[in-house]
């Protein structure tokens, strides 16, 4: 193949690359999204969580060591 010809086929190969990247989103794309955005806000709730009850065991701890020591 020469240079010429890969070059061609590149470029007919990018072309067909960013032909299949509309902006035109089907209902299967949008319903992707909306689970994908509705996944991402529960895991910032389960961390938001665990965040809130490793500071309460945190806090636990330090009152049963305040406690136990004489």
């Amino acid at each position: 193949m020469t240079t010429r010809n890969a070059l061609i086929a590149l470029m007919m190969a990018l072309g067909l690359t960013l032909a299949g990247c509309s902006d035109n989103d089907g209902p299967a794309e949008k319903a992707g999204e909306q689970i994908d955005q509705t996944m991402e806000e529960a895991g910032d709730e389960v961390e938001k969580a665990t965040d809130e009850m490793g500071g309460e065991a945190e806090e636990a701890g330090d009152k049963m060591e305040e406690e136990t020591d004489y």
